[in-house]
Parts: structure tokens; C-alpha cells; sequence
């Protein structure tokens, strides 16, 4: 499979830490994860080496681990498999399809603006609806950030 890289970004006027809380805090990715399928969420302690499992409300999605957590800085994920209807699966033509992609979140913040980027590797026949919905994730993501 020809994967293709996601890039988008958002300018936030919110500090860093309110940016980083909004992207992995549960309270918040429920609401922005939907923008991705309703009753998407992540199940992990976002530490790194931990298990990161992205999952929709069938239980399906992908699963990885987190290589990098540099708070208020940037976050990724490599995916190793996939999930389907919470089983895991690491071995079939579909899990080796996503093995290897990586999920980045870099914040940089400057004048009390935030720049947030992600990068997400993805597959040629998702690109197109996984980008557009990233379009309206960061919006929900800037909303979200942005209220007091």
C-alpha cells in the first residue's frame, strides 16, 4: 500500500499547555475525535512506549504506540496494527498496511498564539475524507482551545 502524509495546521490564540490539554485529555478528544466517525476515542496514558489504541463506537480503528511525548511540544504515534470490534490484530494485510505510519502533533507557541501542526500517514484511498476531516478536527480543536 502507497501511503500518503496528512499536513495541517491551525492557529490558536491559547496558551500551549490549554492546546496540549484540549488534544489528550478524553473530555476533549471525544469531541473532536467525532469529527473523525462519532464515538471515536483514544484509549492510552499517552506516555512514552505506551499502547495507543484509536477506536470508533464499533470498537474498530487502529492501534500504536506513542514514540515521543515531549509535553507542550510534540506528541507521535507509530502504528503497529489495527482493531476490529476490540480485537487487535498486528499480523494481516490490513495491519501491515498501517504498520510503520506515524501521527505527529507539534505545538510552537508565540505571542500568545499557537501554532499546531499534525502530520498523519495515510493510505491513497483514505487521503482525501481522512484530510477533510482533519480540516474540521483542528477547527474543533482551535474552538475548543480558544473558550474560556
Amino acid at each position: 500500500m502507497k501511503k500518503q502524509t496528512i499536513k495541517k495546521s491551525i492557529d490558536i490564540k491559547a496558551p500551549k499547555e490549554k492546546v496540549w490539554d484540549v488534544m489528550l485529555n478524553y473530555k476533549f478528544t471525544r469531541i473532536w475525535y467525532a469529527e473523525f466517525s462519532e464515538g471515536s476515542h483514544a484509549e492510552t496514558d499517552w506516555k512514552l512506549g505506551s499502547k495507543a489504541m484509536f477506536k470508533d463506537s464499533s470498537e474498530s480503528g487502529l492501534v500504536g504506540k506513542v514514540i515521543a511525548n515531549k509535553p507542550y511540544e510534540v506528541i507521535s504515534v507509530e502504528y503497529e496494527g489495527i482493531v476490529i470490534a476490540g480485537i487487535e490484530d498486528y499480523k494481516s494485510e490490513s495491519a501491515n498496511n498501517v504498520k510503520g505510519g506515524f501521527e505527529t502533533y507539534r505545538l510552537k507557541e508565540k505571542d500568545d498564539v499557537t501554532y499546531l501542526s499534525i502530520e498523519c500517514d495515510m493510505s491513497e484511498e483514505y487521503f482525501e475524507s481522512m484530510s477533510s476531516a482533519w480540516e474540521k478536527a483542528l477547527k474543533k480543536v482551535k474552538e475548543l482551545s480558544e473558550a474560556k
